[in-house]
């Protein structure tokens, strides 16, 4: 079992090193995009404010720990329990890697969710899962995420068109960019801190969850090397290939500039924030990405690339479905062990 143990944390740190690579991209995307800031630093301000997001709550922590599947199951057998969590982990890493290798921004969130389902199903059945909270939860932040985050980018931006009819009529548009510039540097770190407050959480839960069974704590509650841990393995990620995701949702999506990008940042914040006070393991993805579109959409239909936005959400759809299949096959192969 100690072993298992360790495969458990080896995996669940890699997983949240491609969550950099993808999700923790999202938090970026935007202020690089605009030349606001370079994207290295980008990368140093994302992983600060990231890492103190880590810190502020364990909600979703909690979800993705106790939510998916039954405590008492994962429990009851600490092998079975830590070969559930293994194979959960596995799954997500298998389709995190696919599509970050061509630059699909995914929901990682959940995509371990998906992998976990699969492997509990796999495990001991229908019976184990805990489906009011999967319902209370994750299905209904699949649908509230894109909304609104759609719904606070096009209300900041429509915010933003009327700080700049009031305060830079008549001067140069130079001025407002700059403004807008320094603007996303706030933007971006509260993004940032956001992803921090939700997707950080993710391995966090999984590696706490499995400490808990094999008895190495009496409670589940975080420890701040597992925070640790995770806010640097994810900002290696991002740092290494986080690029291909950063060019889909700065450059592909629509015609980004610094006032689109700061409305941008700012209404995914709101949200993703909003969401991890109340242990929603939103999708940063899909927040930041409607965020994105809703900031453009009322400016100019013609700007947003509808084209990347049908692959992004095919994505979206097809996730946990083959999330779950992954993490299905996991367990039994690791189980045959």
């Amino acid at each position: 079992m100690f072993w298992l143990i360790i495969l458990t944390i080896i995996l669940a740190l890699f997983y949240d090193f491609l969550n950099g690579a993808n999700d923790r991209a999202n938090a970026i995307a935007t202020v690089t995009a605009t030349k606001a800031l370079t994207p290295m630093q980008a990368l140093l301000l994302a992983s600060a404010f990231n890492l103190a997001g880590a810190f502020a709550t364990t909600e979703v922590a909690k979800t993705i720990g106790k939510g998916i599947v039954s405590p008492d199951f994962l429990t009851a057998e600490p092998q079975t329990g830590l070969t559930v969590l293994a194979a959960g982990v596995f799954g997500a890493i298998a389709w995190t890697f696919l599509c970050t290798r061509f630059g699909i921004p995914i929901s990682v969130t959940h995509s371990l969710v998906g992998g976990l389902l699969g492997a509990g199903i796999s495990a001991g059945g229908l019976a184990v899962i805990r489906w009011h909270v999967l319902t209370d939860k994750v299905f209904l932040a699949i649908f509230l995420g894109p909304a609104v985050g759609f719904l606070a980018g096009s209300l900041l931006f429509a915010a933003v068109s009327w700080t700049l009819f009031l305060f830079f009529k008549g001067t140069p548009s130079v001025k407002a960019e700059e403004f807008f510039k320094k603007g996303q540097i706030f933007s971006a770190s509260f993004m940032a801190f956001s992803h921090g407050m939700n997707d950080t959480q993710n391995a966090m839960g999984v590696i706490t969850m499995a400490l808990f069974i094999s008895g190495f704590l009496p409670a589940f509650v975080v420890p701040a090397w597992v925070k640790l841990a995770c806010g640097f393995c994810m900002g290696i990620g991002t740092f290494l290939f986080g690029w291909r995701v950063m060019h889909t949702l700065g450059w592909r999506l629509t015609k980004l500039e610094p006032k689109h990008g700061f409305s941008a940042e700012t209404g995914a914040g709101i949200a993703v924030t909003a969401a991890s006070l109340v242990g929603m393991p939103v999708s940063t993805t899909h927040v930041i990405g409607s965020s994105v579109i809703g900031g453009s959409f009322f400016q100019s239909i013609e700007r947003v690339r509808w084209s990347e936005v049908g692959k992004m959400v095919t994505a979206w759809i097809i996730t946990i479905p083959l999330s779950a299949i992954f993490g299905f096959v996991a367990f039994l192969l690791l189980s045959s062990f």
